[in-house]
């Protein structure tokens, strides 16, 4: 159980959770903040602006709204290499285009093993049994335009944590715990957009901005423990630099920010602030230069080189920042990725060797694979802004 409770607060920290002295609670079910896909990973995990496939369930719903076809895809990681342990990560997508509900229909499942752990006695060393620990989140969701330049997202989310099937020592209950969010997003990506002196930019600009992870707090023991979940804001811009037949470079740029309150542990539940509340008062933990401080940075360049109704590869790079007294997460990332007719790969490559003392940071040569199948696109939405789907 002690290899456990430490694999879980390192796991939380590298993902990256503020680390402040006062800091009294934090939010549950980190899993739910992890880039889950090869793509964005590639481009510093930046995707809420670009938001063009199926994995745009996690960075932006939104984005959805401007696809039409179905395309379901698959992604797989090992996590946090470094630590050499059984952690991987998994997550499987589905879009669906339905003309009668003027929108999208999308699904996903996200799941994150920790693997086997061994059960001792309350004062012994003696193993007595073992048992799996995993996350994992089942989201639904509709995406539609409401304009031509404008699209809407919404996501609902079961969330089930099991962390152990027993509560430590004396402790009544058990390791496992549900609770539900929802999301809700834009996008906006205007078919005409003439900015005087700068140029044109129709059909080259994407603004989005998601709120994710909505919801009441989880707890496994008992109310009172409960924990809020990772509610979270991103802003993502994507701009297309190139575009001709064969040619196109995008860049990609974000911002996040987790809302989540501090919680006094002393205080009962029904005395803490409001799940919903934090969405506005998690601006307010700091003065204004500190909450700046704890906002996300991530960008990216994008390359696609060949015919989109043939074959066409890409080639990624990213970069990803956070402030050192908020998690100090920095890294590069690398990606490729191939389309051959219906077919799509994926992989992303994350380094953080060139920083200082970076070499062996758990985040290190982290790998992530996807392969997608992607059908019935009209043959509009091959060309303009959702290239490389």
């Amino acid at each position: 159980m002690k290899r456990m409770s430490l694999l879980l607060m390192i796991f939380m920290l590298l993902i990256g959770y503020n680390v402040k002295t006062n800091a009294q609670g934090e939010a549950a079910v980190p899993f739910l903040l992890l880039a889950p896909d090869s793509r964005a990973g590639g481009i510093g995990e930046s995707g809420g602006g670009l938001a063009d496939n199926s994995a745009a369930i996690f960075w932006n719903p939104a984005g959805i709204a401007f696809l039409s076809g179905s395309e379901i895809s698959f992604t797989h990681a090992n996590w946090l290499p470094q630590f050499q342990l059984d952690l991987f990560y998994e997550y499987l997508t589905y879009r669906q285009y339905v003309e009668e509900l003027g929108g999208s229909v999308t699904a996903s499942i996200t799941y994150m093993n920790f693997g086997e752990f061994a059960r001792t006695g309350q004062n012994s060393p003696e193993i007595i049994g073992t048992f799996r620990s995993f996350d994992a989140a089942l989201t639904l969701g509709y995406a539609t335009k409401v304009h031509s330049d404008w699209g809407l997202g919404f996501n609902f989310r079961v969330i089930h944590s099991r962390l152990a099937d027993k509560g430590a020592g004396e402790e009544q209950g058990s390791g496992v715990a549900t609770s539900v969010s929802f999301d809700l997003a834009a996008m906006w990506r205007p078919q005409e957009l003439n900015i005087p002196f700068i140029g044109d930019f129709g059909n080259r600009l994407s603004i989005g901005a998601n709120l994710s992870n909505i919801g009441p707090e989880i707890y496994y023991i008992d109310q009172a423990q409960a924990d809020p979940i990772p509610t979270n804001f991103r802003l993502g811009f994507a701009l297309r630099l190139l575009q001709d037949d064969y040619n196109s470079l995008t860049y990609t740029l974000d911002f996040s920010k987790l809302l989540v309150d501090r919680i006094d542990t002393t205080q009962s539940s029904g005395d803490r602030t409001k799940w919903y509340s934090s969405i506005f008062t998690a601006w307010a933990d700091d003065p204004m230069s500190e909450e700046l401080r704890d906002i996300v940075t991530s960008m990216g360049l994008e390359y696609w080189y060949g015919d989109p109704k043939d074959f066409m590869f890409a080639l990624r790079a990213g970069f990803f920042y956070e402030d050192p007294s908020y998690g100090n997460r920095k890294f590069i990332t690398l990606g490729a990725g191939i389309r051959y007719d219906l077919y799509g790969f994926d992989f992303s490559y994350i380094t953080t060797d060139v920083f200082q003392g970076g070499e062996n940071h758990p985040l290190s040569d982290t790998l992530r694979f996807t392969l997608l199948i992607g059908w019935g696109s009209t043959p509009d939405k091959t060309k303009g802004f959702p290239r490389g789907i």
